[in-house]
């Protein structure tokens, strides 16, 4: 197994070990493909090591059938590794536009981060995943200022994964590690609509 060697090692009175294993809040953003695709392979590692799991799908729809969705909870029911849990808010904001919609979508969107810090707070799982939470933040429907503050009191070895284009200063600030998923070139730029196996 590789060693990945620090830069620089702080003088912060933690030992070695603690650093290593202090919990992340981490941040995948930008316009590239990939975003929650590297979040799930982030969940199939945790479920290997035993940890249970919280997904939070902010935007996908309810109806959808996604791959990692399926494989997590056969993963999570197996017994092998970690239980996996997950929880699919509203009914997809960003894709299904229904005329005075908005106001239901948000109010969702508000529980189902009122459940996650409720979550937080009882160390209900060792990995939150966040899938596109940083559009209700971005929309305003969820106040980022809470946010970090829920991240920075949140006990024990909690990490989160946050997905999601245009994720707000203050979750890029707050976060331990972000990744910004860049474009060379994606298929839908030619007109090609997304496919099974590849976008679901």
């Amino acid at each position: 197994m590789p060693q990945g060697k620090p830069a620089s090692v702080p003088d912060d009175g933690l030992t070695t070990r603690q650093r290593r294993t202090r919990p992340l809040v981490m941040v995948h953003t930008g316009p590239g493909k990939g975003k929650s695709t590297a979040a799930f392979g982030l969940a199939m590692r945790a479920w290997n090591q035993g940890w249970p799991i919280g997904v939070f799908q902010f935007v996908k729809s309810a109806k959808w059938r996604v791959g990692e969705e399926r494989a997590l909870r056969v993963l999570g029911a197996s017994g092998e590794g970690g239980p996996v849990s997950w929880h699919k808010m509203g009914e997809g904001w960003s894709w299904i536009q229904r005329p005075g919609s908005e106001a239901d979508h948000a109010a969702d969107a508000r529980e189902g981060w009122e459940q996650i810090k409720r979550d937080l707070a009882a160390e209900t799982f060792r990995l939150y995943v966040l899938d596109e939470f940083t559009y209700p933040v971005k929309w305003g429907w969820i106040d980022v200022e809470d946010v970090v503050a829920a991240l920075a009191a949140r006990p024990g070895g909690q990490h989160v994964v946050i997905t999601g284009r245009d994720a707000h200063p203050r979750l890029i600030e707050t976060a331990d590690l972000v990744t910004e998923m860049g474009k060379v070139k994606h298929p839908m730029d030619a007109g090609q609509k997304g496919q099974k196996g590849i976008e679901w």
